[in-house]
C-alpha cells in the first residue's frame, strides 16, 4: 500500500508539474502577446497627446472624460505621480519590458516609466486624487472591473519640463499577479479523489491476493500442533496455489512418515515382548537367588524402556476435544493420588479461584503428573503456586532436591536423558517425563522452563495461554 500510495503521489507531482509548465508558458505567452499589442496602442494615444498643442489638450481630455472616456484614463500632469508600485515575477517582468521596448522604439525616448497599482491606491491628478473618488463616467469605467479588481498598467512620460503625460489602462487579465497555486482546492479534490480510488481497488486487489497467504501462514502455524487438518485450498494466484499443493503434500509425508514410526515402534514393542517373557521365565528358573534378582530387574528395566519409547511415541498425541479444566480440582486430586504413594503435594490456596482453562484433560493431566512426579521423586515434597494473569495462566512447582547443574537445564528435556547416574527404574526413570509434559505444554500454546532456586531445590515453571479452541496434541 506505501509503494501505491508514493506510486500515485509521484504520478501526480509529475504530470502537475508538466501541465503546470504548459499552463505557465501559455499564460506567458498570451500575455506576452496581449501587452505588445496594449504597447502599440498606448504609443498611439501618447503620439496623438504630444501632437497636440499645449492649450488644446485639456479641452481634449475633459471632452473626452464627458463622451465617457475611452480604454485609457489620460491626464497631463505638472510632475511625475507616485505609484504604489505592485506585483513581481515573469508575468509582469514580460509587460514592463514589452510596454517599455515598445513605447522607446515608436516615441524615441528612454524614460518611460511603466508601473502597476491596486484601484484602490491609484492617484490620477495633481491633487493626488483617488480613482475611487472620481465620477463614475470620467474613468471608472475604464479602470475598474468590478466585482474583480485586477491591477491596473500606469504608464507615465515626461513630454516637456513640467509635463507629464499620465496614462493607465487594464489588461483585461485579472489575475496577472495571483500566481499559480499547486494546493488550489480543485487540484486537492481530483488529487484525493484519484488517491481513493487507486488505494480501494489496490486494496481489493491485495486482499484477494495475500488471503491464501493468510490461510498458508495460519496452516504453517497450525501444521506442528496438529497434522491432521484439513488440507489447503488450492487457489489463488498461481505462485501461490503451487505453495498450497506443495504445503499439503508436506503435510501427507510428514503424517505417512509420522504413521510408519507409530508402526515401526509397535512393531518392535510386539516383536520384544515374546524373548522378553521367555527371558523373565527363564529368570525364574535360576536357582541362585542373588542372580535371579539381578536378571529380573534388568529385564524390568528393559520392559520400562521399551514402553517408554512406545510412549514417547504414541503417547505424545492424545487424540481428544478441548474442554473446560479447573486446574485447581485436577491439582488437588494429583496431590491426593501422589499422597497414597507416600509423595507430599502442597497446593497454595488463592483468595480468588483460577477460572477454567480449555485445554485436553487428558493430556493436561499427564503434563502435571509428570512434573509433579519428578517433583516427588527428587524432592520429596512439592509445593504449588497458580495464578492467574488473565490471558494466561502461570504454574509453580518448586521441590527441595538438588537441583540441576545449569549447564544440563535445558538438556534434561530431550528423550531418555537422565541426570540421575543409576540405570534402575526405581531410581532414574527412563527420562522421558519432562519431554513429553514440555510438548504437552508448547502443544496448549505454552512452555515449561526450569530454574534453580536460590534456597535449595528447582522451580519448574508452566505457562498456559487462555485461549478458545485447541488445535494441537
Amino acid at each position: 500500500m506505501i509503494i501505491m500510495i508514493a506510486g500515485v503521489l509521484a504520478a501526480q507531482g509529475a504530470s502537475y508539474a508538466i501541465w503546470t509548465s504548459q499552463v505557465r508558458s501559455s499564460h506567458l505567452a498570451q500575455l506576452d502577446e496581449l501587452s505588445t499589442n496594449m504597447a502599440f496602442s498606448i504609443a498611439s494615444t501618447m503620439k496623438f497627446f504630444r501632437s497636440l498643442p499645449v492649450d488644446y489638450r485639456h479641452i481634449v481630455l475633459d471632452q473626452l472624460r464627458n463622451m465617457g472616456g475611452t480604454r485609457f484614463f489620460v491626464s497631463v500632469n505638472e510632475r511625475r505621480l507616485i505609484v504604489d508600485d505592485i506585483g513581481s515575477g515573469p508575468e509582469k517582468e514580460v509587460v514592463v519590458n514589452n510596454v517599455r521596448s515598445v513605447l522607446t522604439q515608436q516615441l524615441n525616448i528612454d524614460d518611460v516609466i511603466v508601473e502597476f497599482s491596486r484601484p484602490e491606491d491609484l492617484r490620477v491628478f495633481n491633487n493626488e486624487v483617488l480613482l475611487y473618488d472620481l465620477p463614475p463616467r470620467w474613468g471608472q469605467h475604464s479602470l475598474l472591473m468590478e466585482p474583480l479588481s485586477p491591477p491596473i498598467l500606469v504608464v507615465q512620460l515626461e513630454l516637456a519640463p513640467n509635463t507629464w503625460l499620465y496614462v493607465a489602462t487594464l489588461l483585461g487579465v485579472p489575475d496577472i499577479f495571483s500566481g499559480y497555486r499547486w494546493l488550489s482546492e480543485e487540484r486537492l479534490l481530483v488529487g484525493l479523489l484519484v488517491l481513493l480510488s487507486v488505494l480501494a481497488l489496490s486494496l481489493l486487489g491485495i486482499t484477494s491476493v495475500t488471503r491464501p497467504l493468510a490461510r498458508l501462514s495460519r496452516a504453517a502455524n497450525q501444521l506442528g500442533d496438529d497434522l491432521d487438518m484439513p488440507p489447503l485450498k488450492e487457489s489463488g494466484p498461481k505462485e501461490v496455489a503451487a505453495t498450497a499443493v506443495a504445503f499439503n503434500r508436506m503435510q501427507r509425508r510428514i503424517r505417512e512418515q509420522i504413521e510408519e514410526r507409530e508402526r515401526l515402534f509397535s512393531a518392535i514393542s510386539h516383536d520384544l515382548k515374546t524373548p522378553l517373557t521367555r527371558m523373565r521365565l527363564r529368570a525364574e528358573m535360576l536357582d541362585d537367588d542373588h542372580q535371579r534378582e539381578r536378571f529380573c530387574a534388568s529385564l524390568d528395566e528393559l520392559d520400562s524402556l521399551v514402553k517408554g519409547a512406545l510412549a514417547s511415541v504414541k503417547g505424545l498425541d492424545l487424540h481428544e476435544e478441548p474442554a473446560p479444566v479447573d486446574l485447581t480440582l485436577l491439582l488437588e486430586e494429583l496431590a491426593e493420588e501422589l499422597s497414597l504413594q507416600g509423595g507430599q503435594v502442597t497446593v497454595e490456596k488463592k483468595a480468588h479461584p483460577v477460572a477454567p482453562l480449555i485445554a485436553k484433560p487428558l493430556a493436561l493431566k499427564r503434563c502435571l503428573a509428570n512434573l509433579l512426579e519428578n517433583a516427588v521423586f527428587y524432592g520429596k515434597q512439592a509445593d504449588v503456586q497458580l495464578s492467574d494473569q488473565g490471558t494466561s495462566v502461570t504454574l509453580q512447582i518448586r521441590d527441595d532436591g538438588p537441583g540441576i547443574p545449569e549447564d544440563q537445564l535445558g538438556r534434561v528435556f530431550s528423550p531418555f536423558v537422565r541426570l540421575e547416574p543409576s540405570r534402575s527404574r526405581h531410581t532414574g526413570g527412563s527420562g522421558l517425563g519432562l519431554g513429553i509434559a514440555r510438548h504437552i505444554a508448547r502443544a496448549h500454546g505454552g512452555d515449561i522452563a526450569l530454574a534453580n532456586h536460590a534456597v535449595k531445590g528447582l522451580v519448574v515453571t508452566l505457562t498456559l495461554p487462555r485461549q478458545e479452541t485447541i488445535t494441537g496434541l
